[in-house]
């Protein structure tokens, strides 16, 4: 098993140390190092009550942990003031009730609340934002109205255009954090969604996410962390982690990994696709 050390992680854009966070008295998270470098799409995976929720709550600051550190640029998180975090650390969460009848662009719009650029420069931000996720022809549409993949497309949108410039930050380093952003999708709109993240940490921003889909995660994730029962499990590279026994391990049920024959990123294949007797 690729047990991930617990040394302390290099100094990155984000970098946490020794967390662990609990809710009347059952932990949910415990002694997680990690570290995440600009331009890196770190995947969280492993099943359903591991963490992986927690863990980016916690690091956006929706929860308190109980014990470790996380630094933003090498500085404590909890330190910067809210809305200078805001022009740095964009979130998207796994649910976004908005009953509103904005039009899809206003919602898009919203994300550049914390910044004071004017109104020129966000509508062009903005308009790039939805052009990278195949939205701009859902500007007008009344968001109530739009479908939910269409929406989690236009919310992810609103979270690129809050960090879609460096300039726009007190320093260069900006962090992208998703909650499942793909559950909704059709696989077109996954793969498309997935080569906008991917495309976007290219611009000097970490990102981390967490994916349901372990074989989306393989073909797009620079480095996969897996989470069971509150702990890292393993860490490193998509083929590094993504093996038959850790897998069949962490999610407790028989699995083959095969190579795709174009890309070669591994393909996770469950029981019954591989006629395994479960």
């Amino acid at each position: 098993m690729n047990k991930t050390s617990q040394n302390t992680p290099a100094k990155g854009v984000l970098t946490i140390e020794n967390l662990s966070v609990s809710i009347a008295s059952r932990t949910l998270i415990n002694n997680i190092n990690l570290a995440v470098d600009a331009g890196e799409v770190l995947c969280v995976i492993g099943p359903n009550g591991a963490g992986k929720t927690t863990l980016l709550r916690t690091i956006g600051q929706d929860l308190t942990p109980d014990s470790g550190h996380i630094s933003f640029y090498q500085q404590p998180l909890t330190r910067m003031a809210p809305r200078a975090r805001a022009r740095q650390l964009a979130v998207l969460t796994q649910h976004n009730p908005l009953t509103f009848a904005f039009t899809g662009r206003e919602v898009v719009a919203l994300g550049r609340s914390p910044h004071s650029t004017g109104v020129v420069i966000d509508d062009d931000i903005c308009q790039a934002a939805m052009a990278a996720l195949d939205v701009s022809h859902l500007a007008q549409r009344l968001y109530p109205s739009l479908s939910g993949g269409e929406q989690q497309r236009i919310q992810l949108a609103r979270v690129l255009a809050q960090i879609w410039r460096a300039e726009d930050a007190s320093t260069s380093a900006r962090l992208l954090l998703l909650d499942e952003p793909v559950t909704s999708l059709d696989i077109g709109h996954q793969h498309q969604l997935m080569q906008a993240v991917r495309a976007f940490a290219r611009t000097d921003v970490a990102v981390v996410m967490t994916v349901h889909d372990i074989t989306l995660a393989g073909a797009f994730a620079d480095r996969i962390i897996a989470l069971k029962n509150g702990e890292c499990i393993a860490e490193g590279s998509p083929h590094e982690v993504l093996t038959e026994s850790l897998i069949s391990h962490v999610f407790d049920t028989p699995v083959s990994i095969i190579n795709h024959p174009q890309t070669g990123k591994p393909v996770v294949l469950g029981a019954t696709e591989t006629g395994t007797t479960v």
